[in-house]
């Protein structure tokens, strides 16, 4: 049996619990306010996020992880012994990926498989999850590399954004969009479609944004696990948490991360699965 080591990245917004029971090797992206760099996760928390957000006047932004963090990090493991299985945010929305491709030509190693999640958050956790509960079974390194692959099409996901600022402070929506679809209540769905985030639709209302969410559900495979994330959020979370248990879902739940959550803002909601297929 081969000794894995599973590595992803903090936009994979899995909670504290699941990363420390499988074992998970989480490395940080960064969040800067102004001139100050913090390690999503480590030396900054979502409370502490929001709080900066909601009482100061710099917007933050955020940052890849670098090839030498992803160098050391791989070659540490590589000397223990490890095979690895490196799992990240898209390409599409991110360089972190092409990093970690780096800093395994830099090492020369055969030992690593790198996958592309063509996700973030809760979708890129369900990715990591899965990579850790085939480790148990006995897996092999291109055996969880080949099944990852196969899966990635089928993961699905669909958050509401009840507010519109941050996705205009980070320039993803127009100010005069933004300002109208907050005063009509405008809430959008999105989620991640072919590696990059897409608005599935936008809606009036909350009842009919969990609605659209609700019905998403229909495809979702309950042998697999699915995921609730959330941040900050009172009026959508009990009401799906409320439907899931009472359908029986298999899911856990997650919140948001730094790095997430700058282009996310407060207050968003929604569900990552992995479909029905074969």
């Amino acid at each position: 049996m081969e000794k894995i080591k599973i590595i992803t990245d903090s936009t994979c917004d899995l909670n504290k619990e699941v990363i420390e029971n499988y074992d998970i090797e989480v490395i940080p992206l960064i969040v800067n306010f102004g001139e100050e760099s913090y390690l999503d996760g480590v030396n900054i928390d979502i409370r502490e996020f929001l709080r900066r957000i909601n009482e100061g006047d710099t917007f933050p932004t955020t940052a890849g992880i670098n090839p030498h963090r992803f160098y050391e990090t791989y070659k540490k493991y590589l000397d223990e012994g490890y095979k690895i299985i490196s799992i990240h945010l898209s390409s599409k929305m991110s360089g972190t990926y092409q990093s970690a491709g780096i800093a395994k030509e830099m090492l020369e190693s055969d030992n690593i498989a790198i996958i592309d999640s063509l996700n973030v958050t809760a979708g890129l956790g369900l990715l990591v999850m899965k990579a850790a509960e085939l480790r148990e079974k006995g897996y092999s390194i291109k055996e969880i590399e080949r099944t990852l692959k196969e899966t990635i099409p089928h993961v699905k996901s669909s958050y509401v954004f009840v507010s519109l600022d941050n996705l205009v402070k980070g320039g993803r929506l127009s100010k005069t969009a933004g300002a109208i679809g907050n005063l009509l209540n405008i809430k959008l769905i999105l989620a991640s479609v072919d590696g990059k985030m897409e608005v599935l639709d936008k809606v009036r209302g909350t009842k009919k944004a969990i609605k659209i969410i609700l019905n998403h559900l229909d495809k979702l495979n309950n042998q697999e696990p699915s995921i609730l994330l959330h941040i900050d959020n009172k009026d959508i979370l009990p009401t799906l948490q409320e439907e899931l248990t009472s359908r029986r879902v298999n899911y856990i739940e997650c919140e948001v991360g730094c790095v997430v959550g700058t282009h996310a803002g407060p207050n968003a909601c929604g569900v990552a699965f992995i479909e029905k297929y074969n």
